[in-house]
């Protein structure tokens, strides 16, 4: 057993090295840690923000400049006054999200008791704008008719009131939750790409027959791999997190940072295995860039993280919970955004832990038997 790990630990330095020597993976690493964090958190939203809006004001009223004036940033863009050529015009080329027509002799109407209708046009191709923006609007445009009429909001008439209290992300900003994500995301890439690219560059060029040749088993250059590989995507992650997330982004954590770590590590053995699985399939760098691709976009729209896993068919629901993917984004979120100790993860911990052993197994005996082939 000691003579393992001296020649895992050998064979450690020795990937250490060459993974220091390809600049492109470590110019991978650190970009996907860094500004890749960066770019997905402040460039990905999922709240309305800066949508584009125009007003066909046909009544030029005070209650039509009123209902002009109440549309704010930040969730919209200064309104624009165009005609309804323009307006049409502007849907077409995609220039406003929002239009909004406002008929002649809008506020007369009103006044005189009647119930005139305002036209409100959406470009439902911006779903989450177009959804959420056309909420904010209906409250907008009613809120100033009611403050014009002095009339009690329809809230205020309800026999009862309800309380809502936003936890975990009180102000609903979506960076607190796509950079955590996209750390996860990363983590996942990474193992796959890095593994699987350190064992075909070695049968590339041909250092693969170099150990064969040694005594060396295929467990301790497999394992090798893992860890040296692992390792590095960890301290990555980990730096990504506390330095890009928590202090540059200024997003909270709310449970134990070392708890997220060690579950981490535990995962780091299931997606390290699958690419080396993937690389025993794949003779080629080309086409193990291609088998990653499918496995990759699979594995990422099935874990949660773009996708919640309630909003699945039922069916996909049941499949996906054994997957470590899933189970990863899962115990990710329970850990940094709710503050969940150890005894709130235990099953999606089992699960990472049962198949990271699964694949691992796998993973050396497909191993095992490439290196039979090149012998």
């Amino acid at each position: 057993m000691m003579r393992w790990l001296v020649n895992v630990g050998l064979l450690c330095g020795k990937e250490l090295r060459s993974l220091v020597h390809d600049r492109v993976l470590l110019g991978l690493i650190v970009f996907a840690f860094t500004a890749g964090v960066l770019l997905v958190a402040n460039g990905v939203k999922v709240e309305v923000s800066n949508a584009t809006i125009a007003f066909i004001d046909e009544d030029h009223s005070g209650l039509s400049r009123r209902m002009h004036d109440a549309v704010l940033p930040p969730y919209f863009k200064p309104a624009v006054l165009v005609d309804r050529a323009q307006a049409l015009r502007g849907m077409d080329r995609g220039d406003y999200i929002f239009v909004v027509d406002i008929p002649p002799r809008f506020e007369a109407d009103v006044l005189a008791g009647r119930t005139p209708a305002v036209q409100l046009r959406v470009d439902a191709t911006a779903m989450t704008q177009a959804g959420l923006g056309t909420e904010y609007l209906n409250e907008i445009l009613l809120g100033e008719v009611d403050d014009m009429l002095h009339a009690p909001a329809v809230v205020d008439q309800i026999p009862f009131q309800a309380a809502s209290r936003v936890r975990f992300n009180p102000n609903s900003e979506s960076s607190w939750f796509t950079s955590v994500m996209q750390i996860v995301t990363n983590i996942t890439i990474l193992s796959i790409v890095l593994v699987g690219a350190a064992v075909i560059r070695e049968r590339e060029h041909g250092t693969l027959e170099h150990l064969l040749v040694m005594p060396v088993s295929a467990s301790e250059i497999a394992v090798a791999k893992i860890v040296t590989n692992g390792l590095v995507i960890f301290v990555g992650a980990m730096l990504s997190l506390w330095l890009v997330v928590h202090v540059w982004l200024g997003v909270p954590l709310a449970g134990s940072v070392t708890l997220f770590g060690a579950c981490a590590l535990l995962y780091l053995f299931s997606a390290t295995a699958l690419g080396i699985m993937l690389a025993t399939v794949a003779p080629t760098m080309p086409q193990f860039g291609l088998l990653v691709v499918p496995v990759y976009a699979v594995a990422y729209l099935l874990s949660g993280a773009a996708t919640p896993v309630e909003s699945m068919p039922r069916l996909m629901q049941v499949v996906v919970r054994f997957l470590p993917t899933t189970q990863f984004v899962n115990l990710s979120q329970a850990i940094l955004y709710r503050g969940a100790g150890l005894g709130a993860i235990m099953l999606p911990l089992l699960t990472v832990t049962v198949t990271g052993i699964v694949f691992l197994a796998f993973a050396l005996s497909r191993f095992r038997s490439m290196l039979a082939r090149q012998e």
